[in-house]
């Protein structure tokens, strides 16, 4: 994708998820939605389908984790900047269950050099099920084609 104005960072955050979003067929296979991008945050959700459930009939941890890996990538992705997880980690707090909308909220704790903290909580409604840290490391390259004015920090084509 080619920028061809200056974007505000709210839609050089959105335009690269937009990018990201169309290589992420893990993501979109499983059901997941983009609810909100901003820089160094994110938010999606996912429905608990019936293939999502465990043995113990709640959501299985890993389908958990991986809405919560997600909502880091978008997050971590966000300045145009590819990153990827480095390590992350997850404590589940209380079960999620089949039919729950599974809300993951992704925001940057800190970010220097090639390296950034994110927390990521997963709510169902207002109870909280899951909480994530993923700590990321940027790979080089960038989503869009663009430039980076380095007076302003806006994008320019």
């Amino acid at each position: 994708m080619n920028v061809k104005a200056t974007l505000s960072a709210d839609d050089l955050a959105r335009a690269c998820a937009d990018a990201m979003w169309q290589e992420d067929d893990a993501s979109k296979g499983l059901g997941m939605e983009i609810i909100d991008v901003r820089p160094g945050q994110a938010t999606l959700t996912m429905t608990v389908a019936p293939q999502m459930v465990n043995g113990q009939r709640i959501a299985h941890g890993g389908f958990i984790f991986l809405l919560a890996d997600s909502a880091f990538a978008f997050a971590c992705n966000s300045r145009n900047e590819r990153a990827v997880a480095a390590q992350c980690d997850i404590t589940f707090i209380k079960p999620g269950k089949l039919g729950d909308r599974l809300v993951a909220t992704a925001r940057e704790i800190s970010r220097s050099g090639r390296s950034g903290i994110y927390d990521v909580r997963v709510t169902v409604g207002d109870v909280v099920i899951a909480e994530f840290r993923g700590h990321s490391r940027t790979v080089g390259g960038s989503w869009l084609a663009t430039e980076v004015d380095a007076r302003s920090k806006q994008v320019v084509d």
